[in-house]
């Protein structure tokens, strides 16, 4: 996860990713537990994700998101994130499992949060990654996350999908869960949501047109859908 250390009261923004694996058989995605003495959802089992470094804007991309995904993920938003919000997925899944969402190809100067990255030979690629759920940490809670959930296909995924070794500490027990036994796991609230989000589009393989966004303001909680600039509606 990002060592940024930005104020812990502020909303950060961050990125997280649901690798679904074998999903025309038996879907599995990929989950590990928080440490008890986190600050942020200890013990929960969760997907790979983080807030937003500084150097992800500037992260070159082999391939970018989806026109789809970049689209939605710029509603409501002040700036157009989606570029960074994809290197921000990639390498925090990445850094959490040891597992690379990449093309072949070299980079010059990777920043330093990369460079174990670039050493496999592989540039970051986002073409893969489908914008399918944002949320909004509610008000109270220690840490709050703008999170933006990003579902992609374990195919996609460049090596071994159970070699795990070069994950750091964030996460433990990492492994693929059945997705129909995922929800028997301690888990966050908003994790169960999106879950059934990712079990009702398990066997599609297109970005959604459309995307749930769970805003948590201060004064009131709404579950919105991306559907195109000027078009949020409620669910």
């Amino acid at each position: 996860m990002s060592s940024d250390t930005t104020d812990k009261s502020a909303i950060r923004d961050a990125a997280t990713v649901i690798a679904l694996r074998d999903r025309e058989t038996a879907p599995r995605v990929l989950m590990g537990q928080r440490g008890s003495g986190a600050a942020f959802m200890p013990s929960k089992f969760v997907f790979p994700g983080g807030a937003l470094d500084t150097d992800d804007a500037r992260v070159p991309l082999a391939r970018p998101l989806p026109a789809v995904c970049a689209a939605r993920l710029q509603e409501d938003c002040d700036v157009d994130l989606s570029h960074a919000l994809a290197a921000a997925a990639i390498r925090e899944l990445w850094e959490e499992t040891g597992l690379a969402l990449g093309l072949p190809g070299a980079w010059d100067a990777p920043p330093p949060d990369w460079k174990d990255f670039a050493a496999k030979g592989l540039r970051p690629s986002a073409h893969a990654l489908q914008f399918v759920f944002r949320a909004i940490t509610p008000p109270g809670r220690p840490r709050r996350f703008d999170a933006r959930f990003f579902l992609v296909d374990a195919g996609e995924i460049a090596g071994d999908l159970d070699d795990f070794s070069g994950a750091q500490d964030e996460l433990s027990h990492l492994h693929w869960v059945p997705l129909a036994e995922a929800r028997a796991l301690d888990l966050p609230f908003i994790t169960e949501v999106v879950l059934a989000e990712v079990a009702a589009r398990a066997h599609d393989p297109n970005p959604p047109e459309t995307v749930p966004f769970f805003r948590n303001d201060d004064e009131e909680s709404l579950l919105l859908r991306l559907r195109g600039a000027g078009h949020e509606r409620a669910l």
